[in-house]
């Protein structure tokens, strides 16, 4: 997926708005382009694991649905830990053609990367940064 720098910059704020607890979100994208980010509350509040809010999770893909968009991604934070999906992060990827975007903040700068997660499988995904 090719995201713009700023829309990037808006992911990586929200993560370090949350912390020390996991941020998470969703990402609207056209054409295998992200166009849109959409905060969401994690309602697990916690610094270890991420839960969409149920409300926001319907909200934002009514939005999304509506806009004749796609979700692009799913993203989060690990704020204590490298950049990969956990095993509660695998059992709970739900959305295969979705990217699972993660934001990491244990180092001295974030570190974002991207995957798929498709049956239990995790696959490294390109995330292009554009500007």
């Amino acid at each position: 997926m090719r995201i713009a720098r700023t829309l990037l910059d808006e992911i990586i704020a929200h993560a370090r708005e949350e912390a020390p607890n996991e941020c998470c979100g969703m990402v609207a994208s056209e054409d295998a382009r992200a166009v849109q980010i959409h905060r969401a509350v994690n309602a697990a509040a916690s610094p270890l694991r991420y839960e969409v809010d149920p409300h926001d999770q319907y909200r934002i893909e009514m939005a999304i649905d509506d806009a004749g968009r796609e979700l692009g991604a799913i993203y989060h934070s690990h704020t204590r830990s490298a950049p990969y999906p956990s095993q509660t992060d695998i059992n709970l990827a739900f959305h295969p053609d979705a990217l699972y975007v993660i934001v990491g903040l244990a180092g001295d700068e974030p570190d974002v990367r991207a995957y798929t997660i498709r049956d239990g499988q995790v696959g490294e995904a390109e995330l292009v940064v554009e500007g």
